[in-house]
């Protein structure tokens, strides 16, 4: 007897509200500070959420099993990661869900969808894939967002990038080692606390914390080399995408810098106000990103004059700046993935003392190699001390020639950070 093949296009398992009090949401990690406050948000409105923190090569063995080596490496390793945990033991499968964003634009990522479904009908077919989307994907298995949890998601974010960007200025120069990571795990543990007491609108004062806590870490007045990390969202922030790019930055002795996640969000947002500019969309829509746009940078516009004002830390950039940075180099009509924002975001690090910049992509990751390494040549003409690496991320690229190349890039910025200092 033949074995009965599930047609994951249509025969699938959707999400409903009634699974809400039933199933665990799995949410791949991207950003671990950021993800443990949004899954603590996640689980104050009633669901069940956690942050998968399975990062062997077993789940990259699994997603080259189910999702095919061509297809975006972030979805390999979502995928791997689902499926890594599933066959854990550790769920339910009946009563287990897994979820995944969508930005709604021209990238792979908002068609992740179907191949997680395919990926997941043989061994788990009962398992829905729960969307959250801004762009009326998915209808019928998609998160509902409320105004409410839509606003703490936006403060939980934020929130983390606060922490990222206070730690990644900390970490490098403290005098007794792990002092910087204590700091930053209580302040999560504090943030989770804030929100759950319903104090998360405390925009100024609790940013205020955030500085003042590490800023209150001894520190060596040793200069160290800045490196700044762009790229595809994912692999600019996931450990497990860029084989903790991050980590081994520290460990060559530099301060990584790393831009927002808020950054990406109003660079969605951006995107749809500029969709009525150039191509004539709908109206109505792009006065609703516009209120949402000036609400969101105006807080973005409190948090930098709070870091101006303390002084202990450089202040993150502006995203009007940003966008200026991007028309020096490339149109913002160039959205699909992270189109201009990548070049934006190396134009600003160059011209605030970050000349060395690792931008991570996904192998064979069109809009990255586009408006990613397809824009160094433009920015190195811009910026004569600009010093860039692109690094493919992909299965079968190896830790050891990914790291050396980045230590040509390090061994020339050290060159170069010699001859400006003598």
């Amino acid at each position: 007897m033949k074995e009965k093949i599930i047609d994951y296009t249509n025969e699938y398992p959707k999400w409903n509200d009634s699974m809400k009090s039933t199933h665990k949401i799995l949410i791949p990690n991207m950003l671990p500070w950021h993800f443990r406050i949004i899954g603590d948000v996640l689980w104050q409105e009633g669901y069940d959420v956690e942050i998968l923190e399975n990062e062997t090569r077993s789940v990259i063995d699994e997603g080259l099993k189910h999702v095919h080596n061509d297809t975006c490496y972030p979805c390999l390793c979502v995928t791997g990661q689902y499926i890594d945990a599933l066959k854990s033991g550790k769920y339910d499968l009946d009563k287990t869900a897994v979820l995944i964003t969508q930005t709604g634009g021209g990238c792979r990522a908002s068609n992740y969808m179907s191949l997680i479904r395919k990926a997941l009908s043989t061994e788990f077919p009962q398992v829905p894939v729960l969307s959250v989307n801004f762009s009326g994907l998915e209808k019928g298995s998609s998160l509902k967002m409320s105004l409410k949890l839509f606003i703490k998601l936006g403060y939980a974010i934020f929130y983390g990038d606060s922490i990222m960007w206070c730690y990644n200025q900390t970490k490098p120069y403290e005098k007794e080692n792990g002092t910087a990571d204590r700091v930053r795990d209580g302040l999560v543990e504090f943030l989770i606390q804030a929100f759950r007491k319903g104090k998360y609108k405390n925009f100024i004062k609790l940013n205020e914390k955030i500085i003042k806590a590490f800023a209150s870490v001894e520190r060596t007045d040793v200069k160290k080399i800045k490196v700044g990390i762009v790229g595809e969202i994912y692999v600019k922030y996931a450990h497990l995408g860029n084989n903790n790019l991050e980590g081994f930055l520290l460990s060559e002795d530099c301060e990584p810098v790393i831009p927002a996640l808020m950054d990406f969000m109003l660079y969605c947002i951006v995107n749809v106000i500029n969709d009525r500019e150039y191509y004539g969309h709908n109206a109505g829509t792009a006065f609703i990103y516009r209120y949402v746009y000036r609400k969101v940078y105006g807080k973005q516009k409190k948090l930098i004059k709070l870091y101006k004002d303390e002084g202990t830390f450089e202040a993150p950039h502006d995203f009007e700046y940003l966008r200026a940075c991007a028309d020096k180099v490339l149109n913002q009509g160039v959205k699909m993935g992270e189109g201009w924002l990548i070049p934006a975001e190396m134009a600003a690090l160059a011209e605030t003392g970050v000349p060395n910049i690792v931008c991570a992509q996904p192998f064979g990751c069109l809009p990255n190699h586009i408006a990613g390494k397809g824009t160094i040549r433009t920015l190195k003409n811009l910026y004569k001390n600009e010093n860039i690496v692109a690094v493919d991320y992909d299965p079968s690229a190896t830790k050891v020639n990914q790291e050396n190349r980045i230590k040509l890039m390090l061994a020339t910025a050290r060159e170069n950070n010699g001859r400006i200092n003598n």
